[in-house]
Order: structure tokens, then C-alpha cells, then sequence
């Protein structure tokens, strides 16, 4: 019976979602800003599932998009601007936050949270008031889509060193193992002797190709 007296409050769309803060600002000139936090609670005595949606899923990372909230409890979401550049001050992002129950798929609430990413956090006050109200003013309808294609941070994008590279690497290390000249004691043929000069340079493009390989 308590079931069916609650089971009409759980009407799609129609729960509160509590989520702090409601709005990011993400400073250029403060590399601790493009990495912050959203707290989503859960104040209702049954779990919650969640899914977090952008509508420029490009533009950020985000740790744990979807996931579940025990009752009476909170989860951190972690937020990261991968896209800092000129050409996005001042844009409004948002952010939609679905809650749904565990048997259920429907969304029985969600809440927005606005992003926006502002040059320098010391701007005169005036500029910051009206930059404020523009984002308060924004209440055009927009479009949301999965942030789940940029949970694994970096990992699509780097798939790892090329098979060409990979070979050359290979070819360096075998000439360096190759004899130099002047060793008789060898039972590798004379051709495959190498010089000092040329085992110099196989030394130098493995550097680099060790290099290449680390920053992948």
C-alpha cells in the first residue's frame, strides 16, 4: 500500500533533482578551474540512477557519466574542460542531470547546470555583472547528448604508437646489438658489422622514437 500512495509523487519528470552548484565557471588564465566538481544528493529513501548529458559532449570529460546513488546519500561527479580556447569564451554549455529509479528507465527528474567558460577571473566587476546576467537570460531550448563517449579520458583519442614506429624501434635496437667494426671475434658475417657513427645515429632515432612512444 505504501508503494502505491508514493508511486504517483514519481511521476516522469516531476521529481527534485538536488545538484550543487547549479552553474561552472571555468577561468582560462586558472588551470585549477577546468577541473571541478558537481555533488549530486539523494535525500529519498530509495536508489537513484543517474546519467549525466551535455550539449557539447567534445568540450569536456566526465568522470562516472552514469551511475547510482544509494538512498540518503551523494556522489561527486568530476567535471574537465579538455577545450580551452579564445574561440569559446563567454559560450553557455549546459549540462542535464536524469534521475530515474533502478526498476524504472524513464527519468523521473533532471536539473540543468550552465558552463561557461570566462578568459580570466579578474575582470572588472562591471563586465562580470553583465557576462552574469547574460547567463541568467539564457533560457533558450537546447539539445542534449550522451557524455558517455568521453568518460575514458584520452584513451580514444591516443590508441598508442604506430606500427611504423613501432618497427623502426625494432630496427634501432637490432643495430645496436649488431657488432662494430673491428671485432673479429663475431660470428655474425662482416656486412652486418656496423660503425661507431652508424650505431650514433640508430641510438639517436630510438631516443626519439622512445619519445614519440611515451607521449602517446
Amino acid at each position: 500500500m505504501q508503494q502505491q500512495r508514493r508511486q504517483p509523487e514519481l511521476v516522469e519528470g516531476n521529481l527534485p533533482v538536488f545538484v550543487f552548484p547549479t552553474e561552472l565557471i571555468f577561468y582560462a588564465d586558472d588551470q585549477s578551474t577546468h577541473k571541478q566538481v558537481l555533488t549530486l544528493y539523494n535525500p529519498y529513501e530509495f536508489a537513484l540512477k543517474f546519467k549525466v548529458l551535455c550539449t557539447t559532449p567534445n568540450k569536456y570529460v566526465v568522470a562516472d557519466a552514469a551511475g547510482t546513488v544509494k538512498p540518503q546519500c551523494c556522489v561527486d561527479i568530476v567535471i574537465r574542460h579538455r577545450d580551452v580556447r579564445a574561440a569559446h569564451y563567454g559560450v553557455i554549455d549546459k549540462f542535464r542531470l536524469q534521475v530515474s529509479e533502478q526498476s524504472q528507465r524513464k527519468a523521473l527528474g533532471r536539473k540543468e547546470v550552465i558552463a561557461t567558460l570566462l578568459p580570466s577571473a579578474k575582470e572588472p566587476p562591471q563586465q562580470k555583472e553583465e557576462e552574469e546576467k547574460r547567463i541568467k537570460e539564457h533560457l533558450a531550448e537546447s539539445v542534449f547528448f550522451e557524455q558517455t563517449l568521453c568518460q575514458p579520458e584520452n584513451r580514444t583519442a591516443s590508441s598508442g604508437p604506430s606500427l611504423l614506429t613501432v618497427f623502426l624501434g625494432i630496427v634501432c635496437i637490432a643495430a645496436l646489438m649488431l657488432p662494430t667494426l673491428g671485432e673479429m671475434e663475431s660470428l655474425v658475417p662482416l656486412y652486418l658489422h656496423l660503425s661507431v657513427n652508424q650505431k650514433l645515429v640508430a641510438a639517436y632515432v630510438l631516443g626519439l622514437i622512445t619519445m614519440v612512444i611515451l607521449r602517446t
